[in-house]
């Protein structure tokens, strides 16, 4: 293994994660990013990304090859792993797609590489599972001749402050040879520096507990939110309050999807059960969040007086101004809806109408012009759009003593005439 800024980089995996790893990694090294998807390079060729992640003018300027084929990537140095890791329909780790990774580039490896993974596991998996993994297919030799390390993904999508260039990276490595490269490779990138965690099972932890930390406030404030409806508290006055302590932690109720949030807790439980303990707390969490949809459609149909109506849902995508429709919630509160016999519209200014059709068998509506007025609008996801409506935007959306239903308390500064309706979770 040499220690230069001659390395060539592969990224496997160009989603929300690989892509802008590695648009910053070929600013130092030379990098080619491999992905399955035949679609995905085509586009990314054109200068296209769909996750409206990264604008064109960077993908023209950017020095780094795009493939779909493996054995493009077989002359390189150091391969970075950064494919998804869900949960499949029984809530149990879906590592596939590292199976899948591994078998492939146990093909084009060769002695002095390093593999080093981003995608969120639970302690053990890179050294018991994927180790073996590279070595049953390429008949090399792990921590011999090739070697391994761990580097969790820290990416939140849409955000354009905390980039994959300014937040702090943890490395560890195989040895402490491969966790120097991996500082030296890492700290090129990120002015945010490196974090060396004592080994490779510590850096997984730490990155399965992060998103499990932040699942586990948001249930309590959507706890919270729970209890303030019984009392007829809105619950946004009562963090804002509550907020102007110093060490108060700021998060808000609301719907838990997507890729991270909604889904790592289950790496930690699967991993806690397999010891013979029970995580009570973590699971508790997850329990609160996934049934928020059929608590905010019970709430819903009782202001709607149990009778069927027609609602607007704002928002299917997993968070604010994103495109990423993976595990919505807003999905699972439109069939709830749905299931108390209302008729639901939605509509969403950033999510592909394609894919939600594919994904959940939902339309999307293309325009909220000249829409017919509902008897609820339903502000589930914070986008821009959505945070800049009026009153007067909001009266041609829904019949006059209409229900406004504002679950992320984007319309709290907004009056409206009093035969409307308010309710915010």
């Amino acid at each position: 293994m040499t220690s230069s800024a001659g390395d060539k980089i592969a990224v496997v995996g160009l989603g929300y994660v690989g892509l802008p790893l590695a648009l910053v990694l070929s600013r130092h090294y030379a990098v080619i990013g491999f992905d399955i998807s035949e679609s995905r390079i085509a586009a990314l060729k054109n200068f296209e990304d769909r996750s409206d992640e990264i604008e064109p003018a960077t993908l023209r300027a950017t020095t780094m090859s795009f493939t779909d084929k493996i054995d493009d990537i077989a002359g390189s140095d150091i391969f970075i792993v950064t494919v998804p890791t869900p949960v499949d329909a029984e809530n149990m780790p879906d590592l596939g797609a590292m199976i899948a990774a591994c078998s492939s580039l146990g093909k084009v490896l060769k002695p002095g590489n390093i593999v080093v993974f981003e995608s969120t596991v639970y302690p053990g998996i890179t050294e018991d599972f994927c180790g073996p993994a590279l070595e049953a297919a390429s008949g090399l030799r792990c921590g011999d001749e090739f070697f391994i390390g761990y580097s969790p993904e820290r990416i939140n999508p849409g955000d354009k402050k905390y980039t994959v260039d300014k937040i702090t990276k943890v490395v560890a490595g195989q040895n402490e040879t491969v966790t120097r490269k991996l500082e030296e490779v890492y700290g090129a990138v990120t002015s945010g520096g490196v974090y060396v965690a004592k080994n490779i099972k510590t850096a997984e932890a730490a990155k399965v507990i992060e998103n499990a930390q932040r699942d586990i406030n948001i249930a309590f404030v959507n706890e919270l939110a729970m209890i303030c409806n019984k009392i007829g508290l809105n619950t946004h006055d009562v963090l804002e309050a509550a907020n102007t302590k110093w060490n108060f932690l700021p998060f808000s109720p609301g719907l838990v999807g997507g890729h991270c949030i909604g889904v790592d807790p289950y790496y930690l439980a699967h991993l806690a059960r397999s010891l013979g303990h029970e995580p009570e707390v973590i699971l508790s969490g997850r329990r609160i969040n996934e049934g928020m949809a059929g608590f905010i459609a019970e709430e819903i149909n009782r202001k709607l007086g149990n009778t069927p109506s027609r609602v607007l849902v704002l928002g299917l995508t997993f968070k604010e101004n994103v495109p990423d429709l993976r595990n919505s919630k807003s999905a699972d509160l439109v069939r709830a809806i749905r299931d108390f016999g209302h008729e639901v519209e939605i509509h969403d200014p950033c999510a592909d109408p394609n894919e939600a059709l594919e994904e959940y068998d939902l339309t999307l509506g293309q325009t909220l012009d000249g829409i017919e007025p509902v008897d609820c609008v339903i502000g589930a996801v914070r986008h821009e759009a959505y945070c800049d409506f009026t009153s007067a935007i909001l009266e041609t959306l829904v019949v006059s003593g209409g229900l406004v239903a504002d679950l992320k308390g984007m319309w709290r500064g907004i009056d409206m005439p009093p035969e409307y309706t308010r309710w915010n979770l």
